[in-house]
This record gives C-alpha cells, structure tokens and sequence, in this order.
C-alpha cells in the first residue's frame, strides 16, 4: 500500500526507467538498439577470445586497455 500513496509530482525508478527508455526509441529508433547490441557483442567476443589467451599462457606480460 505504501507505493500507491505517492505524493503527486513523484515517480518510481520503474516508472522513470521506462519513461526514459520510450523517449530515446522515439528519438533514435530500432536501429540504435541494434548498433549498441552488435557493438557490445563484439566487445564481449574480444574478452573472452583475450581470457582463452590468458589461459593459455599467450599474455605477454602487459595488459592491454583497448575500448
């Protein structure tokens, strides 16, 4: 009950998500969310191809920061 007695003006962080979510779909589309994917997907690609490296004794000795 004590969610519903919000005072007027006031918004959950589920409520402010959502609102928040719907206004860059509607500004920047479908294709936005497909660029971020692929590029967060290439970037977990790299990670684990530099993990199998590391356990296969293929570091060379300094860690690389690539972003």
């Amino acid at each position: 009950m004590a969610q519903q007695e919000q005072k007027k003006g006031q918004m959950t962080v589920e409520e402010a998500g959502r609102k928040g979510g719907e206004t860059v779909r509607d500004e920047r589309g479908s294709e936005f969310y497909s660029e971020i994917g692929h590029k967060g997907g290439q970037r977990v690609r790299e990670l684990i191809e530099e993990g199998k490296q590391s356990e296969e004794g293929g570091s060379s000795g300094g860690s690389s920061n690539k972003r």
